[in-house]
């Protein structure tokens, strides 16, 4: 148990280093860009783009100020949870970002939900019948699912179960049947990576010593697969989960523009079509930091599923 908490105690370091490393590269990034955050203001408030108003918002917003000065009054800010005002709306960015999280996180969670339907059973069926029809079929539903393109899935989801059938809703989230499309889309375009690794993983279990072990002293199959094999084959699930997070959060982007879900991939692409440089730093922070909080969370999901893990380090 003492390993385990300097292990935890070392990432929660990295947590803040990291979240640190990645605002300041946030902010350099949002001051280097293309584009006049400005001028933008000005068209959208319909003035004259003259030298005096452009000077007048420059002070109001402290962008005539040295890089470093601003990025320290903006970190101070994000330690008092005020990650400070958009541009366009002139509301509070944490304000925006936190009525939308709730809507991208329950599509993510959806969209987990599919993913581990799909590939734990397929997963191993292709172990379990490795060489026969289930394992075929396990490596052609990976091989597809790998195949097709995230939006095109949507699309032909979407033309085939709203247009056609009229079964499903398509915009919004307004009702459970409007999770279903978007979150088997986020889902199976996930699923084939977790089936090839479980089924490799699961192949490679059965065949080890210790399971070999386990039939000789009577243990039934249901017992040692479910119980000894299975359990062993989930680490490098966990370990591919916490590296896919980031993916995950870039991907339900794409989903919610097709699907019109109303989370936080239609506010960055509003942030970043009119240059709404708090919102866009605000986001890319706390997307940041909900990684880096995942990954802590598979550390210690590791102790769960394994905890010989860590008491196998205490005792060497």
């Amino acid at each position: 148990m003492k390993q385990f908490l300097l292990i935890i105690g070392s990432r929660m370091l990295q947590l803040i280093i990291m979240v640190l490393v990645l605002s300041f590269i946030t902010f350099l990034l949002m001051k280097i860009t293309p584009g006049d955050p400005i001028r933008t203001m000005l068209n959208v408030e319909d003035m004259a783009a003259t030298k005096a108003d452009e000077e007048r918002l420059m002070k109001e917003y402290k962008f005539d100020r040295p890089i470093l000065e601003q990025y320290g009054e903006w970190v101070i800010g994000v330690l008092q949870l005020d990650l400070g005002e958009s541009l366009i709306s002139k509301r509070p960015v944490l304000d925006m970002i936190l009525e939308k999280l709730p809507a991208t996180l329950s599509l993510s969670i959806g969209g987990l939900v599919v993913l581990f339907i799909i590939a734990v059973p397929m997963g191993v069926l292709g172990a379990v019948y490795e060489g026969r029809w289930p394992d075929y079929l396990s490596r052609w539903t990976a091989l597809t699912g790998a195949s097709i393109p995230s939006f095109w899935l949507g699309i032909m989801l979407i033309y085939v179960f709203s247009v056609q059938l009229n079964l499903l809703p398509v915009m919004g989230k307004a009702t459970l049947a409007h999770f279903i499309l978007p979150s088997v889309t986020l889902g199976v375009a996930m699923a084939p990576l977790y089936i090839r690794l479980l089924r490799e993983r699961l192949i490679a279990t059965l065949q080890s010593s210790y399971i070999e072990a386990a039939k000789a002293r009577g243990l039934g199959k249901k017992r040692i697969l479910f119980s000894h094999a299975l359990r062993g084959s989930l680490i490098p699930l966990v370990t591919m989960f916490g590296l896919s997070i980031g993916g995950l959060l870039g991907g339900v982007t794409v989903i919610e523009i097709l699907f019109s879900w109303p989370g936080m991939g239609e506010l960055i692409v509003n942030a970043v079509m009119s240059r709404d440089y708090p919102v866009i730093q605000g986001y890319i922070l706390i997307i940041g930091f909900l990684v880096v909080v995942s990954n802590l969370v598979v550390d210690i999901m590791y102790v769960i599923i394994n905890p010989q893990l860590y008491n196998g380090k205490e005792s060497m």
